[in-house]
């Protein structure tokens, strides 16, 4: 494999790292993915590895149908989720599947995660929907996703998850710590009162304010 494919490892082992020490999930639980510079190749985490003890000959190279091309573990079983996500999104470079506290609670109550605070229109684009249910590991998941997925850059998952997508590793990583923050405020809001949500004029206009005025232009 080139030397990209050995700094895409690097970084899926570092952003792992950061996901189970921000408590995004536990164990071996959850996955992530990023994209080769073949966009028909992606590199995954492994079946079954806990971040703390994950290596770089542990990632699997894999294409878009699935097919291992470099490794010997077994891949994520999510696997065909993550293909099935990139043969539909070409703008996603990376995709992280978390099982925080607070989107899991929203995804098994079945609750859609409205526009409630401007960083998550900002950087997750709105409305976090939730896919209906379904097996995980299974293609009827990967097609829920998909389906579920529209111009967010997040989807919950009925009874089981998050998923962030980004184009670079480090923004799926942070899309699934923004919608966890956003999922937590909307929560504590609806005990104390009833969020606020923000119109869809407003999201129109952060939005477009966020993707052209935000940061340093160079």
């Amino acid at each position: 494999m080139s030397n990209v494919a050995e700094d895409v490892k690097v970084q899926l082992l570092k952003v792992g790292a950061r996901m189970a020490a921000a408590g995004l999930v536990m164990g071996t639980w959850g996955n992530l993915s990023a994209r080769l510079p073949d966009k028909n190749l992606f590199v995954i985490t492994p079946s079954g590895i806990s971040y703390d003890v994950l290596v770089k000959t542990d990632l699997v190279v894999v294409d878009i149908t699935g097919r291992v091309i470099e490794g010997e573990r077994k891949p994520s079983t999510e696997l065909m989720l993550h293909a099935a996500i990139y043969s539909a999104c070409a703008q996603a470079g990376a995709i992280v599947h978390s099982h925080s506290i607070y989107a899991s609670a929203l995804a098994v109550a079945g609750k859609t995660l409205p526009p409630i605070l401007e960083e998550q229109v900002q950087f997750v684009g709105g409305t976090v929907s939730v896919a209906r249910y379904a097996r995980a590991g299974t293609v009827d998941l990967a097609a829920a996703v998909v389906d579920a997925l529209g111009q967010s850059k997040a989807v919950l998952l009925a009874n089981h998850g998050l998923v962030g997508l980004g184009s670079t590793l480090d923004e799926a990583y942070q899309v699934c710590l923004v919608v966890e923050k956003t999922a937590q405020v909307y929560i504590l809001a609806e005990l104390i009162g009833k969020a606020a949500i923000i119109q869809p004029g407003d999201v129109a206009a952060i939005r477009k304010s966020y993707q052209t005025g935000y940061g340093q232009q160079v």
